[in-house]
């Protein structure tokens, strides 16, 4: 480990005392989360006009709103799960393939085929942020949002939040929509009530996965277009900046 990357654990060590630098970071994660949540239903509720999606929409406005006056990360969370309550049930309406359907979020395990496809396609994301955190020589175990008592890559939970819509929440919707996965691609596990991939769509997933991870997006920081994983590296870097610099940390949100 060099003397850098000892320095760089040492200022994520004491930032664990910081409350106001997590508070800071914390707030405008959830601010990406939760505007890039809304934008995904905006863009895609243009044609349709769905009243249910439009009510969503507006609460989820409403929540962004709340951030700006909350002192204290717990109620952060609060207004994370609302917003994602209220989003998740708007989501399953965009759905227009009559093989699937989707009512309510299921992680651990996942019960049905989408929420399969999401929980997959989160722990792709997950484990491209974790990588790109080494990379950049921070510990991956020094969260602000995410900790608790066991060592966990907490930062790399933080970091993904305002990635989760704009590049897993939509290549699903786009592989379920244009029937480019099929009912015949997922599969029961013996003795459990879970909905998994099969091999053969987990490779089929992956690569349109990996073609997301490779579309150019616009970047403030950037003049040119980049892939989102680049997206991604450039996140992380202002979060270094934020951490090491005391610049307040700003997230990526996409365009409508």
């Amino acid at each position: 480990m060099t003397a850098a990357h000892l320095h760089q654990e040492l200022i994520q060590v004491q930032r664990q005392d910081d409350r106001e630098f997590q508070l800071q970071v914390s707030s405008r994660i959830i601010w990406g989360k939760l505007m890039n949540s809304k934008r995904l239903l905006l863009r895609l509720n243009r044609k349709r006009q769905l009243a249910l999606v439009e009510q969503a929409i507006r609460g989820i406005h409403s929540d962004i709103d709340m951030l700006a006056s909350v002192d204290n990360i717990d109620s952060l969370r609060g207004y994370e799960g609302s917003g994602a309550a209220r989003y998740f049930s708007a989501w399953g309406q965009l759905i227009t393939n009559q093989s699937f359907h989707f009512s309510h979020r299921f992680r651990h395990p996942p019960t049905d085929p989408v929420n399969s496809l999401l929980s997959f396609g989160y722990t792709i994301l997950f484990n491209n942020v974790l990588s790109l955190i080494i990379a950049e020589r921070l510990s991956p175990y020094f969260g602000n949002l995410h900790y608790g008592e066991r060592d966990k890559p907490y930062l790399a939970f933080d970091l993904m939040e305002e990635f989760r819509s704009p590049i897993v929440d939509s290549l699903v919707l786009k592989v379920l929509n244009k029937c480019l996965i099929n009912l015949e691609d997922f599969e029961g596990s013996a003795g459990q009530p879970a909905i998994y991939l099969t091999e053969t769509g987990r490779r089929l997933f992956l690569k349109h996965l990996e073609m997301r991870l490779n579309e150019k997006v616009s970047h403030p920081d950037i003049q040119t277009a980049i892939p989102y994983r680049q997206v991604i590296q450039l996140q992380i870097c202002r979060y270094k900046r934020s951490l090491i610099d005391s610049v307040p940390y700003e997230p990526f949100v996409r365009d409508i």
